[in-house]
């Protein structure tokens, strides 16, 4: 440990000498222009000496940035479950080189690690925190944390899109990759002009965003305040509890039946589709659901819909292929 902190003191130095009085804003990788950095996430300052090139991830949310930024070999060490339909073969075999910590989570979906863990890693930044770990444990250290908007303590406001787009930029940003941030933006809202444009007209279908709570007969349900919301939306489609004001919340299968999705999708981290099913199925009550008798279904891995990150596109394009079946 005494070594790590007198290597980052040194980089701290050696960024502050060779960053005064530089005004640039980044070269895409060809100098350090613009560092030591300070940037805002969750509301709190993070300071960055220096582009990253030890980052550690806790979480599958934010590698598809890495990846989209061409930023895989700064990856040195990893944490959580990385489930390998979210990503193309160069990203996973990426991932699959770096070690891996642990893959421990709880019925929550929620990893399982301790910060002693972390920091025996020695990351220059780490992406995501974990349950029980504080920004503030890790920057004692010299360690520096980014979190994905939506696992902020404060949440976001009426998340979407420019969620996406602002956080791509903030990796670019922190990665002096800057060009390359502005040119995956304009790709995505691409793909979403695409979706639309091959829509059937199915305004007013109500559609159900649902974790099932697998063992324990219960089931949140994703809110106003989460990124269902807008891309269902996109979709022409309503969810049908977009009118409450959380992320996600847990509800009971009277409240469910009386919204009576026309529509759901069932959204999880770990287990079989069948597996995800049958925990809903499971709550009674629950085959007197429309969707249900109608076999109006669909299993989906969490980050194609939560949070807000490129990886929510693929979940809008799989979506679309789904509605249009119904």
């Amino acid at each position: 440990m005494k070594r790590y902190l007198a290597l980052l003191s040194a980089g701290l130095l050696a960024a502050a000498l060779t960053g005064c009085g530089a005004s640039g804003s980044g070269s895409d990788g060809q100098g350090s222009a613009g560092f030591p950095l300070t940037v805002q996430n969750c509301g709190v300052d993070v300071e960055v000496p220096e582009p990253p090139s030890r980052v550690m991830i806790v979480n599958s949310a934010p590698l598809q940035y890495l990846s989209t930024l061409g930023l895989l070999d700064r990856l040195s060490s990893r944490a959580g479950k990385f489930p390998p339909e979210y990503y193309s073969k160069e990203t996973l075999d990426a991932v699959n080189k770096v070690p891996s910590l642990t893959d421990r989570l709880g019925s929550d979906g929620h990893l399982k690690i301790s910060t002693e863990a972390i920091i025996a890693q020695e990351p220059d930044l780490v992406l995501g925190l974990p349950d029980g770990v504080s920004r503030e444990s890790l920057a004692a250290v010299g360690i520096p944390v980014l979190n994905e908007p939506s696992f902020c303590p404060a949440g976001i406001q009426n998340p979407g899109y420019e969620t996406i787009y602002s956080q791509m930029r903030l990796y670019g940003k922190v990665f002096d990759r800057e060009a390359k941030a502005e040119q995956a933006v304009k790709d995505l809202q691409k793909r979403i002009q695409t979706v639309q444009a091959g829509l059937p007209d199915q305004k007013g279908r109500k559609v159900a965003v649902l974790w099932p709570y697998r063992g324990e007969g219960t089931v949140g349900a994703y809110g106003g305040q989460s990124m269902a919301t807008p891309q269902l939306e996109t979709l022409g489609a309503q969810n049908v509890f977009a009118d409450t004001d959380k992320r996600v919340f847990e509800v009971s299968m009277e409240e469910l039946l009386g919204r009576d999705p026309d529509a759901i999708i069932l959204l999880h981290t770990e287990g079989t589709d069948q597996e995800i099913r049958q925990a809903l199925l499971d709550i009674p009550g629950a085959k007197d659901l429309r969707a249900v008798k109608n076999d109006a279904l669909t299993v989906q891995l969490f980050n194609f819909t939560e949070p807000p990150t490129p990886l929510v596109l693929d979940g809008l394009e799989r979506l679309a292929n789904f509605l249009k079946n119904q």
